[in-house]
C-alpha cells in the first residue's frame, strides 16, 4: 500500500473548513494565523505559501510577518509579545530554522502555550511526554492519523524512530508511546543501526539523508512513514530508497504526496483549536 498523504490532508482541510464556517456564522469568529520568517530561506518560504494557500482555501485569517537575516533578537520576542495580546490572532508560528545568531528555545518559548499551533513551546512538549496531547507538533500528528487512517493498531507493536529531534523523532516517540507500542529511538551515534530497523513493525525515518534505508535493513511487512525531504539531481526524494523497498514493506509513504501534505493540515487543525478554545 502506498499511503496517500494528500488524499488524507484533503479529507481534514475540507473537515477543518466546515468547521471554520460554524464559528464564522454562530460566533462571529474567523480563527487567525500570523507567522514570522526571518531572512530569505527559500524552502522556509516555499512551505510558509503552502501555509498560506491552505488558509486561504479554509478560511483561516492569515497574516505574514517577515524580518531581514540580520534582525535583532529583542524586535522578533516585541513582535511575537504583540501577536500573544493580539485576539484576531489565535495561532502563531515561528518558520524554522533561524538565523544562528537567534537563540531558537527562547523565541519559541516567547510564543503563548494557548497561540502554539506548533506545538513546540515546553508546556506543550511536556504535557505531550505525560500523555496529554493537547497542541502537538504538527508531523508527528499528522503521521498519527495517517496510520489511524489505515488500520494500523500500535498497541504491542514496535515501533522504531531514526532521529532524534525535538521536531519529529522525539515527539512522535513519545506518542508511539501514548499508544501502547514499544519504541526505539536511533540516531547518528547508534550503532548497527540496521539490527535496530530490522525489527520495527513500524518505522518511522527523519534524519536528511536521501535513500538511506535500503531494504536490506527492514523486514517484510514493515510499515514505513518516510520523513524526509531530499532534493537529487533535481528531483525529491526522501531518506528510504522507495523503489527498492516498496516491495518488502506493507505500506509506505512516497515523497512527496506522503508525510508533507499532513503536516500542513494538522497546522491548519490546531488553528482551530486553538480559536476554539480562545472562545471557551
Amino acid at each position: 500500500m502506498i499511503i496517500d498523504g494528500r488524499k488524507i490532508a484533503d479529507e481534514i482541510q475540507e473537515g477543518v473548513a466546515r468547521e471554520v464556517e460554524k464559528l464564522r456564522e454562530r460566533y462571529d469568529i474567523i480563527p487567525g494565523l500570523a507567522t514570522i520568517l526571518v531572512g530569505e530561506d527559500p524552502a522556509s518560504k516555499i512551505y510558509l505559501s503552502m501555509k498560506k494557500r491552505a488558509c486561504e482555501g479554509i478560511g483561516i485569517r492569515y497574516e505574514e510577518h517577515i524580518f531581514p537575516e540580520r534582525v535583532k533578537q529583542e524586535e522578533v520576542i516585541k513582535r511575537i509579545q504583540e501577536l500573544n495580546d493580539d485576539e484576531r490572532v489565535h495561532g502563531i508560528l515561528v518558520q524554522l530554522p533561524l538565523p544562528p545568531h537567534l537563540d531558537e528555545d527562547l523565541i519559541l518559548e516567547m510564543v503563548s502555550p494557548k497561540k502554539d499551533v506548533d506545538g513546540f513551546h515546553p508546556i506543550n512538549l511536556g504535557n505531550l511526554f505525560i500523555g496529554n496531547e493537547n497542541l502537538s507538533p504538527c508531523t508527528p500528528s499528522g503521521i498519527m492519523l495517517m496510520l489511524e487512517k489505515i488500520g494500523v493498531d500500535l498497541k504491542g507493536k514496535h515501533a522504531v524512530v531514526v532521529g532524534r529531534s525535538k521536531i519529529v523523532g522525539r515527539p512522535i516517540a513519545a506518542m508511539f508511546l501514548n499508544r501502547d507500542a514499544t519504541v526505539t529511538i536511533c540516531h547518528s551515534k547508534t550503532k548497527e543501526l540496521g539490527e535496530h530497523t530490522k525489527q520495527a513493525d513500524v518505522l518511522v525515518v527523519a534524519v536528511g539523508r536521501a535513500k538511506f534505508i535500503t531494504k536490506e535493513m527492514i523486514k517484510d511487512g514493515t510499515v514505513i512513514i518516510d520523513v524526509g525531504i531530499n532534493r537529487v539531481e533535481g528531483k525529491l526524494c526522501g531518506d528510504v530508497d522507495f523503489e527498492d523497498v516498496k516491495g518488502k514493506a506493507s505500506a509506505i509513504t512516497p515523497v512527496p504526496g506522503g508525510v508533507g501534505p499532513m503536516t500542513v493540515a494538522m497546522l491548519m487543525r490546531n488553528t482551530l483549536i486553538a480559536a476554539k478554545r480562545a472562545r471557551g
